[in-house]
C-alpha cells in the first residue's frame, strides 16, 4: 500500500500519454516548485519585490495559457484554479512591494494539499487511492491503515505550513529559504520513509527490491499459515472491500489475508 502508487504512468495498461508540451511544463513546473524558495531568495535579493512578483506572474501566466491549451472549461478551471491563486498573490505582492506575498506560495501549496487530504476523508482517503492502484482489493485493516496515514499527512500539512507562515511573517529571509527549500523537504522525505518501514512492518508484504529484501530480514515475513500483525487467514466470513465498497467476489472471501 504505497503512499505514492509505484506505476509511473509509462505505457502500461490504462495509462494517458500526455502531450509533450504538457509533459515538458510538467517537469519543468515540478523543479521551478521544488527551487523556488532559492529562487525567491535570489530574486528578492537582487530584483526586489516588484520586479520579481511581476516577472514570476508572468512567466506562470504563460505557463498556465500553455497547459490549458486543448483542454475544455471544466477542467482548465480545475486546472487554473491554484497557478490562479498564486499569480494573484505575486501581483498584490508587486502592487505593494510587499514580500510575504512572494512568499506566501509554500503556504498556500500546504493548505491546499490539506484540504484535498482532508476532504477525501468524508470518500475514499488519499492513501486509499494509491493503495488502490496497486492492488483492488484491500481488507479492512488496509482501509483503517490508509485512513490513518491520511490522517497524519493533514497534521504534516497544517504544522508545515503554520511553520512556513510564521517564517515568512517574522524571520528573516534566509531562515525562511532553509526551512522551505530544505527542511521541509527533509521533513517529507523522513515521513515518507517512516509510513514505509511502518506499513512493511505491520502487513510484512515484500516485494524484490533491495530495500524491502532489507526490511524482511529484520521483520520477516510470518510462516505459511501465521497471520501477520492484525491479520487474519484461513476461512473468514468477512467482506473485502472492492473500489466501489462492494463486497469481493460475491460477499464471501474463502480465504483472507490481512498483509
Amino acid at each position: 500500500m504505497p503512499l505514492i502508487p509505484a506505476s509511473d504512468g509509462g505505457d502500461g495498461p490504462g495509462a494517458v500519454r500526455l502531450p509533450a508540451h504538457r509533459r515538458v511544463l510538467g517537469v519543468l513546473g515540478a523543479t521551478l516548485a521544488l527551487a523556488y524558495p532559492f529562487c525567491a531568495y535570489v530574486g528578492l535579493s537582487r530584483l526586489g519585490t516588484r520586479r520579481l512578483g511581476a516577472a514570476l506572474a508572468a512567466l506562470l501566466l504563460v505557463s498556465i495559457l500553455f497547459r490549458l491549451r486543448g483542454m475544455n472549461r471544466e477542467h482548465a478551471l480545475v486546472a487554473a484554479r491554484l497557478p490562479g491563486i498564486v499569480v494573484a498573490l505575486l501581483l498584490v505582492g508587486s502592487l505593494f512591494d510587499d514580500r510575504r506575498f512572494v512568499l506566501a506560495l509554500p503556504v498556500v501549496t500546504n493548505v491546499v494539499l490539506l484540504v484535498h487530504f482532508a476532504t477525501s476523508l468524508k470518500t475514499i482517503p488519499v492513501a486509499e487511492r494509491f493503495a488502490r492502484a496497486m492492488e483492488d482489493v484491500l481488507s479492512p485493516a488496509q482501509i483503517a491503515y490508509c485512513r490513518t496515514v491520511t490522517i497524519v499527512w493533514c497534521v504534516f500539512f497544517l504544522a508545515n505550513g503554520a511553520v512556513t507562515a510564521i517564517l515568512a511573517l517574522f524571520a528573516p529571509l534566509s531562515w525562511w529559504t532553509a526551512y522551505a527549500g530544505g527542511v521541509s523537504y527533509v521533513l517529507v522525505g523522513l515521513l515518507v520513509a517512516v509510513e514505509y518501514l511502518v506499513r512493511k512492518k505491520k502487513f510484512r508484504k515484500y516485494g524484490a527490491s533491495p530495500i524491502d529484501r532489507l526490511i524482511a530480514r529484520v521483520f520477516p515475513p510470518p510462516p505459511d499459515g501465521t497471520p501477520a500483525e492484525g491479520g487474519v487467514v484461513g476461512l473468514d466470513e468477512r467482506h473485502l472491500v472492492e473500489r466501489d465498497g462492494t463486497p469481493a467476489e460475491g460477499g464471501v472471501v474463502k480465504r483472507q489475508v490481512r498483509q
